[in-house]
Order: C-alpha cells, then sequence, then structure tokens
C-alpha cells in the first residue's frame, strides 16, 4: 500500500508517482465517488445545517458584516424542517430513541421552566457552554449549540457556496489570522499562501519541509481547504446580472490568478497538491467511521422511514467505495514518537485546529461564514474519527456508545464538507477543459 509520508528519503521518487496518484484520486471521484455524494447531499437528513451565524469574533471587534445581497444566508422556516430532525437528540438516531428524548425534553423544560424565564439569551447561552463543556473534550472544533437561541436551520441547496463579492481587509484579516497565528511556525517566516502576501521563494518551503510530519500535515490540511474554497468561489462566479436576475458559472481568469504556476509564481500547483491532500485525509476518515454507522442503532432518522434507509443505504455504499480505495493517507505515522511528547503534540494540533474554527466566527459575510463553519467542523470531525480508531473498533452493536460519539451537527458537516472536495476535484477538471478551449 502506498503511504503517503512527507519524508525527504525517496522524495524523487514520490513526486515521479504524483501525477498517476493524482489522475487516480480524478477518476475514482468523478466515476465513484461525485455522483453519490452529490445524491446524498440532497437528502433531507444531510441538506438542513443548525448554525449559529450571530455569534460575535473572539479575536477583534467586528468590522462589519458584507452589505452585498449575495452574502445574505435564508434561513429555513421550522415548518419546512422535517419532524424527526427537529425533534432528534444530537447523539441519538432511531426513531425510539428520539421519542423518548422528546420527553426528557419535556420533563427538563417544566423543571426549569419556574427559575429559567428570566434569563437572558446571553445568560442562556453560558448555562449550554458550561454543560457541554465535559463531552468536547475529543472535539478538533468549537461546535455550535443545537440548543442556542440564535441558532437556526439553514437549507444548504437554497444557500450554495459561490462567489459573493467579500473581499478586501476582512476577508484578509481572517486568513492572514489563520495562517500567521495559528500553523506552526516561528514568527519570523512570513506566512504562507496569503492571495495578498509577497512572494516568499522557495526558502518558505525549505523551512516548511524542517518541520515535524504532523506541523507539515497540519500546514497542508489549511492549504488544501483554503484551495478547495478559492476552487468554489472560481467555479461559482457571478458572471452578469441583467434585469435583477443574476448569472453563475466558471471564471476562468479567476482560475488563473489563483492557480496559475506563472501568475502564482509556483504557489498555485502546491495549492491544488494540497487539495488532493486534504481529500485523501478526508477519504480516510470516511473508510474508518464506516463501523459507527453500519449499526442497527444508528438510522440517520428524519421521521420518513423510506427515505431514512434509502439515506442509510447510499451513505453505506460511499463508505464500501471509500475502502475500495487503497491509495490512503495512513495516519499511523502520526504521533507515532514517546507517548508524552505525541500526546503533548496531538493536544497542541488540536487546539491549534479548534482555534481556527473560532475564527470562522470573524467571517463578515454570512454564506462565506456559513460554508466556512460548516467545511471547518467537517475536516475537525474527519481528525476527530482518524485518531478514534480503537474506540470506533470497540462499538457495541445493538446500542449507543458511550465512548466515541458523533452527533448530528459534525455527522452533516462531515458529508458536506467531503462534498465539497469532490466537487472542487470535479471543478478543477472542467477549467482543465476551460483552458485547452481559450489556448
Amino acid at each position: 500500500r502506498l503511504r503517503l509520508r512527507a519524508r525527504r528519503a525517496g522524495g524523487d521518487a514520490a513526486a515521479a508517482a504524483l501525477p498517476s496518484l493524482l489522475m487516480l484520486i480524478d477518476d475514482f471521484n468523478t466515476f465513484k465517488i461525485f455522483p453519490k455524494i452529490q445524491k446524498l447531499q440532497e437528502r433531507d437528513y444531510f441538506r438542513y445545517y443548525k448554525v449559529n451565524l450571530k455569534r460575535p469574533c473572539p479575536f477583534w471587534a467586528d468590522d462589519g458584516h458584507c452589505s452585498i445581497k449575495d452574502c445574505h444566508v435564508e434561513p429555513c422556516p421550522e415548518s419546512k424542517i422535517p419532524v424527526g430532525i427537529k425533534a432528534g437528540s444530537s447523539n441519538k438516531y432511531s426513531k425510539a430513541a428520539n421519542h423518548s428524548k422528546e420527553l426528557e425534553d419535556c420533563e427538563q423544560a417544566n423543571k426549569l421552566g419556574a427559575v429559567n424565564s428570566t434569563l437572558s439569551n446571553q445568560s442562556k447561552e453560558a448555562f449550554i457552554d458550561w454543560a457541554r463543556y465535559d463531552d468536547s473534550q475529543d472535539h478538533f472544533c468549537e461546535l455550535d449549540d443545537e440548543r442556542s437561541p440564535d441558532a437556526q436551520y439553514v437549507d444548504l441547496l437554497l444557500n450554495p457556496e459561490r462567489y459573493t463579492g467579500y473581499k478586501g481587509p476582512s476577508a484578509w484579516r481572517v486568513w492572514n489570522s489563520i495562517y500567521e497565528e495559528n500553523c506552526f511556525k516561528p514568527r519570523s517566516v512570513y506566512r504562507p499562501l496569503n492571495p495578498l502576501a509577497p512572494s516568499r521563494g522557495e526558502s518558505f518551503y525549505t523551512w516548511l519541509e524542517g518541520l515535524c510530519l504532523e506541523k507539515r500535515v497540519f500546514y497542508k490540511l489549511i492549504s488544501g481547504l483554503h484551495a478547495s474554497i478559492n476552487l468554489h468561489l472560481c467555479a461559482n462566479y457571478l458572471l452578469e446580472e441583467t434585469w435583477g436576475k443574476p448569472s453563475w458559472g466558471p471564471n476562468v481568469k479567476e482560475f488563473t490568478r489563483r492557480f496559475d504556476p506563472i501568475e502564482t509564481k509556483g504557489e498555485g500547483p502546491r495549492r491544488l497538491k494540497n487539495l488532493y491532500f486534504l481529500y485523501l485525509i478526508e477519504l480516510r476518515a470516511l473508510s474508518k467511521v464506516a463501523p459507527y454507522f453500519e449499526r442497527s442503532v444508528v438510522d440517520l432518522y428524519t421521521g420518513n422511514g423510506h427515505e431514512d434507509a434509502e439515506s442509510k443505504a447510499l451513505l453505506l455504499e460511499i463508505f464500501r467505495d471509500t475502502k475500495s480505495f487503497h491509495m490512503h493517507f495512513d495516519e499511523k505515522s502520526m504521533f507515532a514518537g514517546d507517548k508524552k511528547g505525541a500526546k503533548s503534540l496531538k493536544e497542541e494540533f488540536r487546539l491549534h485546529f479548534k482555534n481556527i474554527s473560532r475564527i470562522m466566527d470573524c467571517v463578515g459575510c454570512d454564506k462565506c461564514r456559513l460554508w466556512g463553519k460548516l467545511q471547518t467542523q467537517g475536516l475537525g470531525t474527519a481528525l476527530k474519527i482518524l485518531f478514534s480508531e480503537k474506540e470506533i473498533q470497540n462499538l457495541p452493536e445493538n446500542s449507543p456508545s458511550k465512548g466515541f460519539q458523533l452527533t448530528r451537527q459534525e455527522i452533516v458537516a462531515l458529508v458536506n464538507a467531503f462534498g465539497r472536495l469532490s466537487t472542487s476535484i470535479k471543478e478543477l477538471q472542467n477549467f482543465k477543459v476551460l483552458l485547452q478551449r481559450t489556448r
């Protein structure tokens, strides 16, 4: 099995093998993954995502939200949300479990009603954060609590990710903070891959290769996520607007500006390689989490029994496909040193990524914030899975686990985030065709 380890030894052989590996990923994604993941994302269980877009930025004063109309996110009316999703617990999936959870909620509401009626929304948020603290120790992301008074359901199909016009100092500040303050590097090294940052030249990459594997992986994950988001914006760009009817589509000029080797002084191809790296990481996570969903206790419950069964069958089919692709990233090579040092590095890795998820609350465009939070949470869930192998292997078959758990929010983010990566790989093939036509 090909192990995608970043090693200096054997680097020439790995470089020679890279183009063929990328072609294998392209074909695998195009013919096996993309059609199925697109279909799964249209299912009710995966299209409705509950998110709090009103959380204040924890790192700097709010510099104003995007006033462009395409930045707006239209929340979904409660009447449109499937009854099983509205009633469902974060960690329970079966019909029986959801009904019991409804009774628990009613009893709890009656007990708290007399003393809780005068609490402000801010106080309620504080109690919610306090109550969920113990459950967040294995999370790589800052989670939105679904019971928050500001959390709303969003129909992802009606609020697609695309270029809204949000750019400039506010957007630059977010990515700058992610790279400059959260990637592992000395302050003397310039921030990487920020579109507005001056070119660093080869010395930057000489320094990067000097880092340990785990810190290089962290950087590549963030770079890959950045590249994927940029690809979405290039592929779904506002081309023109006539008589109030916008036209969206691929913008070859924008794609060239962000990814062309000459235009980007060699940076573009590196960004795209990191996109493929991220794809392999999340692909690996999906293959490893399969036993969690293969249990009969997991129903993906929405209240529509027929659709729920079809959704689970399609999800399990995708899991089988992920297992058939043998060139996975091998996470066993990470955090493999002495136990104390490895544990400390893993915790540092987790906290750095969690901090990045908090930065998403600083994005000024609501639609960009929605998709940034979802994709960051999806990647965080993938990391949580990769480092929970023993817990997943020891799951009980017919009862909920008290160890490894995934909330519905994490499941929806995991599937949709991988769907976004699958779309990025597909759109990249489309841009290659468009570029050939323009030559």
